[in-house]
């Protein structure tokens, strides 16, 4: 059974920066896409970048282009997502999720394995 583990979140103010890691392990693990998604109290859980593991492709939300950045360790069969110039708004539970397809997606129900999440909050 695949597990994802993230690690990470804290409180941080506004302008800081933040490093997000999302652990991968289970028996024969392979997904093609690696993705990080992103839930604010109230609202839905929104796409926040997304990685194609075998290219190293990389797709974005607009709200965090210039200033998130994901990446992978193939090694380690592990996904960060570093976090720049963090803005209050960026405040949410983050979820790193796995999807078995060909191509990067940015919903949700694309992704069939999913971790706990870890909390980042951005004071202002």
């Amino acid at each position: 059974q695949v597990q994802l583990v993230e690690s990470g979140g804290g409180l941080v103010q506004a302008g800081d920066s933040l490093s997000l890691s999302c652990a991968a392990s289970g028996r024969s693990f392979s997904r093609n896409v690696m993705g990080w998604f992103r839930q604010a109290p109230g609202k839905e859980r929104d796409f926040v970048a997304a990685i194609k593991w075998s290219t190293g492709r990389t797709y974005y939300a607009d709200s965090v282009k210039g200033r998130f950045t994901i990446s992978r360790d193939n090694a380690n069969n592990t996904v960060y997502l570093q976090m720049n110039s963090l803005k209050p708004e960026d405040t949410a539970v983050y979820y790193c999720a796995a999807s078995p397809a060909s191509t990067i997606w940015t919903r949700a129900r694309f992704y069939d394995t999913w971790g706990q999440g870890t909390q980042v909050t951005v004071s202002s």
